[in-house]
């Protein structure tokens, strides 16, 4: 054999070689996504353990993992107002084996709030369903609404507009649900009040309960005791819809104040970039976890009465609630770098 038959040789064999490993590299994500999941899921927290995106969280993991026949451990990677564990799936492989329990302040109102967020709130995630969508409760201390005879949301508009400078409100600290609710409700209402902000909910229930503010917005299934015992006054729900848990309270935008419907979200995300079958796959496992009885049972204790969603759903909603925040941090005046 010559040699320029044998280079033609050899030149055919490595040609036909770098085909076959071409073909059985398209070959092998179709394979892995067939064959999804292979081996246990990290589902993070981007919150401290003990709270009710945690709760779900561990709840939703065990039914998910008996839908998918893979454990799924949830681990806590609290910090910068949920940046932290957000950013860890943002920068994940995406493959659906690390996913993230976001939430109305990760997807929606962090962007406006950090000058430098490491991650991009949209493309840096796929959707897979929300979890949970729980309304707020605007609530006042007691001793001060039979003191000023105030009753409902209109009562309390009447009094600052009587009373400038005199009204003031608690919240969990800068830029949470709860301050935002309560600019909102200025704006909207054309009263002032003072914010003041605190280290979480629970030190600004305890400074309501004991007086030192008048009014905040709470998450409706903290307060949900207190106003079942009378030991704060329930003005109104933030949401568009009255709550189950509170079918007698009516809603901020019943109560004359137009353009308001807030609420605290949570639901799950992988990272950007994974593939539709195991996000298909993914939703279906989760879809099931929150239909099942004794899911729906928890969710209708914390005031949720959302149900799963597609993924292309829940897309559109996390886009609708990113650009709505968008213009409500910029009412408030809140930053945090």
């Amino acid at each position: 054999m010559t040699r320029s038959l044998v280079s033609a040789s050899r030149r055919a064999l490595l040609g036909g070689a770098l085909a076959l490993a071409a073909s059985l590299s398209l070959l092998a994500p179709a394979a892995a996504q067939t064959d999804f999941p292979s081996k246990p899921l990290r589902f993070i927290v981007p919150y401290p353990p003990g709270g009710p995106l945690d709760t779900m969280a561990r709840l939703l993991a065990e039914k998910v993992r008996d839908s998918l026949g893979q454990p799924v451990i949830v681990e806590n990677k609290a910090g910068a107002g949920g940046n932290i564990g957000a950013d860890l799936v943002a920068k994940a492989a995406p493959d659906g084996y690390t996913l993230v329990m976001g939430a109305v302040a990760t997807h929606a109102i962090n962007p406006f709030l950090f000058a430098n967020l490491p991650y991009d709130p949209i493309k840096d995630f796929a959707p897979i369903t929300i979890v949970a969508s729980v309304p707020n409760v605007l609530v006042m201390n007691v001793e001060f609404a039979q003191k000023n005879n105030i009753k409902d949301v209109a009562d309390l508009v009447a009094y600052a507009k009587k009373n400038p400078g005199r009204l003031n409100y608690g919240s969990g600290g800068n830029g949470s649900a709860g301050h935002l609710s309560g600019e909102l409700l200025k704006a909207r209402a054309g009263i002032s009040a003072e914010h003041i902000p605190y280290q979480g909910a629970a030190p600004a229930q305890l400074a309501l309960l004991s007086g030192q503010s008048d009014f905040m917005f709470d998450n409706l299934a903290a307060s949900a005791p207190l106003i079942k015992d009378g030991k704060v006054k329930a003005l109104a729900v933030t949401t568009a819809k009255r709550s189950s848990l509170l079918p007698d309270v009516p809603t901020v935008e019943e109560s004359g104040v137009k353009g308001f419907d807030l609420g605290t979200w949570f639901g799950v995300f992988a990272p950007g970039g994974t593939p539709a079958p195991v996000v298909a796959k993914l939703n279906k496992a989760y879809s099931d976890a929150l239909n099942r009885p004794e899911v729906r049972e928890r969710l209708l204790t914390m005031g949720s009465e959302q149900g799963p969603m597609s993924a292309e759903a829940f897309a559109a909603f996390v886009k609708a609630e990113k650009d709505k925040y968008q213009e409500i941090v910029k009412i408030s005046g809140a930053s945090l770098n």
